[in-house]
């Protein structure tokens, strides 16, 4: 009977036939393989690797960016809206 320690867990995930064939060529051309490639990433993401933090965080950004958008949208509120809304605020409050 293995450790618990030296258990191993498999990663699945679904991609597209397109995607992964673009992958695998990719790491070909790198001279990676998959299982290089994703245990490096599993590795900067869990060790909190400065890229792989700011990739991460760009994705939220993005997500947050694409909600406050559908929020706006949702009461009407497009860019001239919203100008005016910072215009009115600037306006009763010089200080700011």
């Amino acid at each position: 009977m293995k450790d618990k320690i030296n258990r191993t867990k498999r990663v699945i995930f679904d991609d597209t036939d397109t995607r992964h064939a673009q992958l695998k060529i990719r790491l070909e051309y790198d001279g990676l393989s998959q299982a290089e490639f994703f245990r490096s990433l599993i590795t900067g993401y869990l060790n909190k690797d400065k890229s792989m933090m700011e990739f991460i965080n760009m994705k939220y950004q993005i997500k947050d960016d694409q909600s406050a958008d559908d929020l706006l949208g949702q009461f009407g509120i497009g860019d001239d809206e919203l100008e005016n809304i910072f215009d009115v605020i600037a306006k009763s409050n010089p200080d700011l």
